[in-house]
């Protein structure tokens, strides 16, 4: 198996698992308030998620930022959350404005994302073949989360256009059942909170590509 095979594995593996389902929840409710008509604006989402956790990943790679796992996995539901939140107070209007704040939060809320994935990268990653290794894994991550977003699209269709659910009805209620999720998540991974797992690691990039586990 070649590095890239093995790293594009990788990525997808990361992704289309059970440890990782608070992203599938967050790629979820980023395409909640979208039917198939709206392709395009999906595509458009998707790409301000992958600029952002590239982004973070690749500063990571090359050891130029430092990563606190604790803080990382407790920030992750945070952001689900707040895009649930998004979606529940949206009105009709702001689907028809061209750069709605969904994509923002998109663009922001993947350098977080991207900070988690890093953390599963730099346990394998060495300097030789680095930018191929980081390309591969990221297009590992882009095909499951396009396996996600097909998902979601399609169960939205079977909703609001074939059992007739209305459209608003739909994306509030499954982005409130997902805040429930999300607020239940941050509560239990809060560094500070009395029963959280100690075993989580706290991981820093240094200048000199030293990893330190605490």
């Amino acid at each position: 198996m070649s590095d890239f095979t093995f790293y594009f594995q990788l990525g997808i593996e990361h992704i289309l698992t059970p440890d990782a389902i608070d992203h599938i929840l967050f790629v979820t409710a980023l395409c909640l308030r979208y039917l198939w008509k709206d392709w395009r604006k999906v595509v458009v989402l998707v790409t301000a998620f992958t600029i952002g956790h590239s982004l973070t990943l690749g500063l990571s790679a090359l050891n130029y930022i430092h990563v606190n796992a604790k803080w990382i996995e407790f920030f992750i539901p945070i952001t689900i959350a707040l895009t649930c939140i998004n979606n529940i107070v949206q009105h009709t209007s702001e689907q028809k404005r061209r750069f709605p704040p969904i994509y923002f939060f998109a663009l922001f809320f993947g350098l977080i994302h991207g900070l988690a994935f890093a953390g599963q990268f730099l346990s394998l990653e060495g300097k030789e073949g680095l930018i191929e290794h980081l390309l591969a894994f990221n297009l590992g991550i882009e095909a499951a989360q396009l396996l996600i977003v097909l998902v979601a699209l399609l169960l939205s269709f079977l909703v609001v256009q074939l059992i007739k659910l209305p459209r608003m009805l739909w994306l509030r209620g499954a982005s409130a059942v997902i805040l429930i999720i999300s607020l239940i998540w941050a509560y239990k991974r809060f560094p500070y909170h009395k029963n959280y797992n100690d075993s989580y690691e706290t991981v820093s990039v240094f200048g000199d590509g030293r990893n330190c586990s605490v």
